[in-house]
């Protein structure tokens, strides 16, 4: 029998090329799902250890440094030194809640403060101190007291434009009833409604009860405010006195739908 002829034997080697070579569009071996599964799994937890491992471990991101901003009356230094920041540790273990309640505890003046991570190496504070709007006069000293009736600070010396705090409730029944602290947020309440103008000027705020409140002015002008009720309305009342009758020396705006001037 006769063999295969040469264009036949050439036919059957281009399909058998044809079978070896890959098919247009097809792929090589592809990875299983679970491979691949465990290879994102792997790059996970290798990312996240060299993650934990730089926060906690490493010496880049550690506590080096603390910024205080907002200071006046307290210094740096004693902010720093209450702060307790432990200095050296991980940043990103700082208990920042625990430096603030270190804060307001030890240093009565602070009246709120921002702790914050200042990465890569600081711990900022951000303090915001009280401001006095009365001073209790205690021996040679004084007691600043806030607009809250906080008293936080004993200083030697007066603040500038701070109106001293006079309680002279002997002849009432109102320390008895209320309290001494009670009075000092009344006297508070009726400092916070004064309008400027007339807060710059006042150098005493005297509370005799809790409803004999009175002030007295620059100029040797003295207002009647009466309780500490209604205060905005005693104020607009007592700023068109002062402009109807501005060389006046007394003012009653106790009852403000009823004031009186005198003095005039």
């Amino acid at each position: 029998m006769a063999g295969p002829t040469t264009a036949q034997r050439g036919a059957g080697q281009q399909k058998d090329t044809r079978d070896r070579l890959p098919r247009p569009g097809a792929q090589g071996p592809r990875m299983s799902r679970g491979t691949l599964l465990l290879v994102i799994v792997g790059a996970v937890l290798l990312l996240g250890s060299g993650a934990v491992w730089a926060l906690y471990g490493s010496s880049w991101l550690r506590a080096e440094e603390v910024r205080i901003t907002g200071v006046d009356v307290l210094t740096p230094a004693e902010v720093e030194t209450a702060a307790e920041v432990p200095m050296g540790d991980p940043l990103i273990s700082v208990d920042t809640d625990a430096i603030a309640a270190r804060l307001r505890q030890k240093l009565p003046r602070v009246d709120s403060v921002d702790v914050v991570r200042s990465w890569p190496h600081g711990i900022g504070l951000k303090v915001t101190e009280r401001q006095p709007v009365l001073l209790l006069k205690k021996g040679a000293k004084f007691i600043e007291v806030d607009a809250e009736g906080v008293r936080f600070a004993t200083v030697d010396k007066a603040p500038g434009r701070v109106p001293l705090l006079e309680l002279t409730p002997a002849q009432s029944a109102s320390v008895r009833r209320f309290g001494s602290d009670r009075l000092v947020r009344e006297a508070v309440r009726v400092a916070n409604d004064l309008p400027d103008g007339v807060a710059s000027a006042t150098r005493v705020v005297r509370v005799a009860s809790y409803d004999s409140v009175s002030l007295e002015l620059t100029g040797d002008r003295m207002v009647v405010w009466g309780s500490s009720e209604e205060g905005a309305v005693k104020a607009k009342v007592l700023t068109a006195l002062m402009k109807a009758a501005p060389k006046a020396g007394h003012f009653d705006v106790s009852a403000p739908t009823a004031p009186a001037v005198s003095g005039s």
